[in-house]
């Protein structure tokens, strides 16, 4: 039975906000979750613009909506308008999952260790590894601070030198240790992939419908390292592709898209999430299926 034909009076609300909201894969992992594990639960998206969001997080009180994901361009904004938040989510300064528990809404960042869950899957443990990241925005800003948090050597490469040097400045004055920018340029990529164990492209370069083009020239791959490509469409980028054919190991971003979203199943429901099933289903719903 689809999960809409058994709403209920007794059925919780889940859903995430958003502007655009077209493209999110999260109604279709989480309500297959919902069913799989028989629990009395629906996700629905909402359009949620800039100017409304106060208005929104006023209405999920009023309504008492059990959790909400949040992305972009509210990560940051929405944070003043929450009870509080958890330590990742203040660290990082971004929120991509509202909780309600009786009216008391709190704020947590599952991206952060959802990176971290899909690194560890794949055997890569960060510890004294050195890691390459490719930009400076806000999906940087978990994977960078998931990787120091974690004992690796960090380095960030961005077009613009300032971001990544505040993002520098602040890692380094959580973590106590060093944390190397440089402009991201095919030169400063040769020689920071030179010795580098891990790469994570957190740029939307290769995102579909820019699917034929690339952050990282072929020709700098190689095998010893692992590429971890954060987009997600297509499944497979050309990065990941290439990374491949050059005998690197890889790591997809639906793995880092299924994971954070696994965390957060758990935090509404308590129950473990039916990760096989959330992955699954985020591939078929990208239009492909899993090998």
């Amino acid at each position: 039975m689809d999960c809409f034909n058994a709403i209920s009076g007794k059925t919780k609300v889940c859903g995430i906000i958003g502007d655009p909201i077209e493209h999110t894969m999260s109604p279709v992992m989480h309500n297959a979750a919902f069913r799989e594990m028989g629990l009395d639960y629906v996700y629905v998206p909402f359009r949620v613009a800039a100017a409304e969001l106060e208005k929104a997080i006023a209405g999920m009180r009023a309504l008492n909506l059990r959790g909400l994901n949040v992305t972009i361009p509210h990560k940051v904004s929405v944070i003043p308008l929450l009870d509080s938040l958890d330590t990742t989510a203040e660290k990082i300064g971004a929120v991509n999952l509202i909780v309600n528990d009786g009216g008391q809404l709190t704020g947590y960042n599952t991206d952060a260790d959802g990176f971290l869950r899909a690194l560890l899957e794949h055997g890569f443990t960060p510890e004294e590894k050195k890691a390459v990241i490719l930009g400076a925005g806000g999906a940087s800003r978990a994977v960078s601070f998931s990787l120091a948090r974690h004992g690796a050597q960090v380095t960030i490469l961005n077009r613009t030198l300032k971001r990544a040097a505040e993002m520098a400045e602040w890692l380094t004055k959580e973590f106590g240790s060093g944390v190397t920018v440089a402009e991201l340029n095919e030169n400063n990529l040769g020689s920071a992939l030179e010795q580098a164990d891990l790469l994570v492209n957190t740029t939307s370069v290769g995102m579909s419908p820019h699917d034929k083009e690339t952050p990282v020239p072929a020709g700098l791959l190689r095998p010893g390292i692992t590429v971890f490509d954060i987009v997600y469409n297509p499944l497979r980028t050309r990065l990941i592709q290439e990374a491949e054919a050059a005998g690197a190991g890889t790591i997809l971003g639906i793995e880092m898209l299924v994971f954070q979203g696994a965390l957060i199943f758990t935090r509404w429901t308590g129950k473990p999430a039916p990760v096989a099933l959330m992955r699954k289903q985020a591939i078929k719903a990208l239009g492909y299926e899993e090998k």
